[in-house]
């Protein structure tokens, strides 16, 4: 069958969609250094990863032996759970009617990218959190890790972020490259404050950088944490087992410092890709798009929460 004009187009407009999804999705999604890009995930459908516990050091004396004891060991699994795509078509009589047909189709195709940005950082931020144990305050060290905002009416407070700096610190997390991601009510909230300590230091020299650094609000460094909004944090009901805040949103803290410091580890086993064809019955050129890939935590001591209320 040869291809012409008439029976090609289908195909011809998956190409530009493609070429201009791949253009535009690095420049709006997460930046790699937010997790840990698992390279060995290349089949199947969950990953065990082992892990290993810390040494103890311990006393010698001369003629005494050491005690011997077992590497501590455990597994950490990631799965590629998440499969969504985006369909949409053109019709024959939209083709023949639009003078601005190609305008049309570049904001579908932007649509259809932005809506993929946000799924997936909706998605990130929500595997943070289910990182936790619920219900409980996750400690580590002896320090909290979940903590609720003991402001009026569950809102945070600067003492609740010194609190998980806290944390931070008994667990050794590195000083540079904590950052907090909070809901706009929070950034509300900082706004009313007369007195917020800062640091001279923001954005630890762009740690935060491409997609996220461009589409969210830096507000500015508190007690060491470069602090961004963003509206795809988890909400509902959150709670570290004595106080319950029903209207809430989990603030996530977590360190960027390197794949080794980061909590977070993800795998893509399909990148999105669009595809296209004519449907003769129905005179009009469908394209659909799909993506697979999975999001799971790797460690928790660089991990916190500050579950504060949704409102204002």
């Amino acid at each position: 069958m040869a291809i012409q004009r008439s029976n090609a187009d289908a195909f011809n407009d998956a190409q530009k969609y493609s070429e201009f999804l791949i253009q535009t999705l690095p420049d709006i999604m997460l930046p790699d250094n937010m997790y840990r890009n698992v390279s060995d995930f290349a089949d199947g459908t969950t990953l065990n990863i082992a892990t290993t516990g810390a040494a103890t050091i311990q006393e010698v004396a001369e003629g005494i032996p050491l005690n011997f004891t077992a590497i501590d060991s455990g597994t950490v699994t990631m799965s590629i759970n998440e499969y969504v795509g985006d369909a949409w078509f053109v019709s024959d009589e939209v083709r023949q009617d639009f003078r601005r047909i190609a305008a049309l189709e570049a904001a579908r195709a932007q649509e259809s990218a932005i809506a993929l940005a946000e799924w997936h950082e909706t998605n990130f931020l929500k595997a943070l959190n289910a990182g936790q144990a619920a219900g409980d305050p996750n400690v580590i060290n002896g320090v909290n890790h979940r903590i609720p905002g003991t402001g009026t009416s569950g809102v945070i407070t600067l003492e609740d972020i010194s609190r998980m700096k806290y944390a931070f610190d008994k667990a050794r997390v590195p000083a540079q490259g904590r950052v907090l991601f909070v809901d706009p009510s929070v950034e509300f909230t900082f706004n009313q404050l007369t007195q917020v300590v800062t640091s001279d230091n923001p954005m630890f020299e762009g740690i935060v950088t491409e997609g996220f650094a461009q589409g969210h609000k830096f507000i500015r460094n508190i007690y060491g944490f470069d602090i961004w909004t963003t509206n795809y944090l988890p909400t509902g009901s959150f709670s570290d087992g004595t106080t319950t805040i029903s209207d809430g949103v989990a603030n996530i803290a977590m360190s960027l410092m390197s794949d080794q410091h980061t909590p977070a580890m993800y795998a893509q086993r399909v990148a999105p890709s669009i595809e296209g064809w004519r449907d003769h019955e129905e005179r009009r050129e469908k394209f659909q798009t799909t993506t697979r890939d999975g999001f799971g935590i790797q460690r928790v001591d660089t991990l916190g929460v500050i579950y504060t209320s949704a409102t204002v």
